[in-house]
């Protein structure tokens, strides 16, 4: 007999769902693994630093290593007997100005947040096509819309929904991938970009951390697999516009980094210096 939330064309049921969610002792890892749990999933993760109070089983991973993370994948699998949803959540942020050449900041985001995600994804396949399951990643809205002096995170972002759109044709007989659009949250991602004295505090609304656990849980459990969720009515705004009108919100980007290069926030900042100059020179 069906539940009335089935008879409703509400969510599934989350009980005995068997989950891999990566960056598992992260500030989104911890939450999205909490929520699962307490919904009655079945939740192992993956981080490369596992905290001794996370809510659910952590098993120590580095993601850009290719023969451990295909070990640590299937020795998570096999915990769960199985693997019926995998949440693409392990992702760092830095500073790189896109002016300068590429160094390690760059190439680190790079391998996490797109060749990390793809090395997971990988040691999943099988054991999602068995079970019809689903990925989540989480991707961010700087994949549509780019905000300047992070270069590395919005490229490797953008890159990772390619790789979805990818896997989507690849796989969507058997398996559902849905890409999640976080704006900013406040956590210990931007401390580095702060610390290098390019915080871009003006040029991001936070949303709260909560509203990003729930658009996850609904691409995870949703009985129609959605391609695309934004984690905010703004963000869905921004996220259209970045699709269909790339020259506005160009424009509307450019306009607050000048204001703010202008008002001195970037000062003493060395990555910074040639967006000061040249906004100084600009009348």
């Amino acid at each position: 007999m069906k539940t009335a939330s089935a008879r409703r064309g509400g969510p599934r049921a989350a009980d005995g769902l068997r989950v891999l969610v990566t960056g598992a002792s992260g500030t989104f890892g911890r939450a999205i693994c909490a929520r699962l749990t307490e919904l009655g999933a079945h939740v192992v993760g993956l981080d490369l630093a596992p905290r001794p109070a996370d809510p659910v089983e952590v098993l120590a991973c580095d993601i850009t290593d290719d023969t451990g993370t295909a070990s640590a994948v299937a020795a998570a699998i096999d915990r769960l007997g199985g693997l019926d949803l995998l949440v693409n959540n392990a992702g760092i942020g830095g500073p790189a100005p896109a002016e300068l050449p590429p160094g390690d900041e760059v190439r680190r985001q790079l391998d996490i947040n797109l060749l990390g995600a793809w090395r997971v994804t990988a040691a999943s396949v099988a054991a999602l096509v068995a079970s019809r399951g689903r990925i989540v990643m989480v991707s961010s809205r700087m994949a549509a819309m780019q905000l300047p002096l992070a270069a590395a995170y919005g490229a490797s972002k953008r890159a990772l929904v390619a790789y979805a759109d990818a896997l989507r044709l690849e796989l969507g007989t058997h398996v559902g991938v849905t890409c999640v659009y976080p704006s900013a949250v406040r956590s210990p991602i931007h401390d580095s970009t702060a610390a290098a004295g390019l915080s871009l505090e003006g040029m991001s609304s936070y949303e709260p951390l909560a509203g990003v656990v729930d658009t996850v849980l609904r691409a995870a459990l949703g009985r129609r697999v959605r391609r695309d969720l934004a984690t905010t009515r703004r963000g869905a705004v921004e996220f259209f516009l970045a699709r269909h009108l790339p020259a506005l919100t160009d424009r509307i980007v450019a306009r607050t980094l000048a204001a703010r290069a202008r008002s001195g926030a970037f000062e003493g900042a060395e990555l910074a210096a040639g967006v000061v100059s040249r906004h100084r020179e600009t009348p």
